[in-house]
């Protein structure tokens, strides 16, 4: 087990009301994992462990049911399941965001219609992928969403997923004909495309980094923070960093940014979650599990990210110590 040296591991026993009445989306949101067990089955001790220390440790607010929990490989009964103890063992003490998205519009909106959405308090959206519409077909798609949802609705681009890209114009263009579309998580990485919706979106609607390397930018640009994955792992640091840019401290916060910049490479780099997933059971969370047709990452990723994950726990130390 490495001990990486983040705050608050063990947990405690004091925690902060967030809600969302204002709808702000502003610092470290987290992508959660679903964790699995030997038999990969849900594992929801695991699950409430998890949430506790991204909890403890300075989430803003969770994502559940998105990409980095494996989603498409959950059954409806386990989504729901999922979605409910969430709900049930967050207890209120930070919003709670759940991933609702597909490629059939009438599917999706039925869904939207049966789900119980209780405790939640926005949907985060997905752009159709596979059949790949056009720009008309995703803002027919969206303003569908928009009309029959219970919640407000945070866009998500990430073409290198989908096979589709949300232009900037579509987005503006939602986020002015549709109040309750509040916010786009972009993970384009497209900067002008981005600067374009920083540029032209309506006052009250938020740009939010959907790619952990680009938080750091993304925020000195105007986004209000980051639905990341690094944060299962390092909510505290990697939150440190995040409120650091939003106060405007840039400077202290360009060390952290880079003392993660090899890890942000060597996470993907076999598909996510599973760098995450390796992470969390070296830290002693999870098991190493996923599901088919996501496999664990390779003994060489492996070999990779214990090394870089000595160097921030060192680097961690060294700093806490000197402070």
């Amino acid at each position: 087990m490495i001990a990486l040296g983040d705050a608050n591991i063990a947990g405690s026993t004091e925690h902060k009301t967030n809600n969302m009445d204002s709808m702000t989306l502003r610092g470290l949101g987290i992508a959660m994992i679903t964790p699995f067990d030997k038999d990969k089955q849900i594992d929801f001790a695991a699950l409430g462990r998890l949430i506790d220390y991204v909890v403890e440790n300075g989430a803003n607010y969770l994502v559940i049911l998105g990409t980095t929990g494996e989603t498409p490989t959950l059954t409806h009964k386990e989504r729901e399941s999922v979605r409910r103890f969430a709900v049930e063992y967050t207890a209120g003490r930070v919003p709670l965001i759940v991933g609702m998205g597909g490629n059939c519009t009438a599917a999706l909106i039925e869904e939207l219609k049966n789900t119980e959405l209780s405790g939640y308090s926005a949907i985060l959206s997905v752009a159709p992928f596979y059949n790949k519409p056009s720009q008309q077909g995703l803002y027919e798609h969206y303003a569908a969403i928009a009309k029959n949802s219970p919640l407000p609705v945070i866009l998500y681009n990430v073409p290198g997923r989908t096979g589709v890209n949300i232009s900037a114009d579509t987005t503006i263009r939602l986020a002015r004909d549709f109040s309750n579309i509040i916010a786009v998580k972009e993970a384009s990485g497209n900067f002008r495309q981005i600067e374009e919706i920083l540029n032209n979106c309506p006052e009250n609607f938020q740009v939010i980094s959907g790619d952990d390397a680009l938080t750091y930018p993304l925020i000195a640009l105007g986004a209000v923070g980051v639905i990341s994955v690094v944060g299962n792992a390092f909510p505290h640091m990697f939150g440190d960093m995040v409120r650091r840019c939003l106060a405007g401290d840039f400077k202290n916060a360009l060390p952290v940014h880079y003392q993660f910049e090899r890890l942000y490479e060597e996470l993907f780099v076999d598909g996510n979650p599973a760098g995450i997933k390796y992470v969390l059971h070296e830290m002693g969370f999870i098991e190493n599990e996923l599901r088919l047709p996501l496999v664990p990452t390779r003994r060489e990723t492996r070999a990779k990210l214990d090394q870089i994950l000595d160097q921030i726990s060192n680097a961690h130390n060294k700093s806490s110590h000197i402070n």
